[in-house]
């Protein structure tokens, strides 16, 4: 008999200060979708996951230990080149922080950018890239 294990990430949460700047940053900035659910509660969609958003001091039980906002480190891939993918924050006033840049990804060789969203989480958006063996 093989031991547990899982085989992907459906949703996380991020704990925000302001659901609907929240909202408008990643639907904007990133091309995610609102999703309401379970009584009203909201999250972003994209691909087959979804972010839940809790508001901070009003989290959905049980939650994290300490929820945070801002303490989030995100990476997302995109087939759209980082380059294009700059210009486009660039045009909605997002500074890019960091990037391009070479990353190591979970299956190989990254480019990617970094940028904050509205409770400082670090965002990075890459482009996955070929490996060299």
């Amino acid at each position: 008999m093989n031991d547990p294990s899982v085989t992907a990430l459906d949703h996380l949460v991020l704990t925000v200060r302001d659901l609907q700047a929240t909202i408008d940053f990643y639907t904007r900035a990133l091309g995610m979708h609102e999703v309401t659910f379970a009584g009203g509660r909201k999250a972003l969609g994209f691909g087959s996951q979804k972010i839940n958003l809790h508001l901070a001091g009003r989290e959905f039980e049980p939650k994290a230990q300490q929820p945070t906002p801002g303490s989030g480190d995100l990476c997302f891939l995109s087939d759209t080149p980082v380059e294009r993918y700059a210009a486009h924050l660039a045009a909605l006033g997002i500074e890019v922080i960091e990037g391009p840049v070479a990353r190591t990804g979970s299956v190989g060789p990254l480019l990617s950018i970094y940028l904050r969203d509205p409770d400082l989480n670090l965002i990075e958006i890459a482009n996955q890239r070929p490996s060299n063996g």
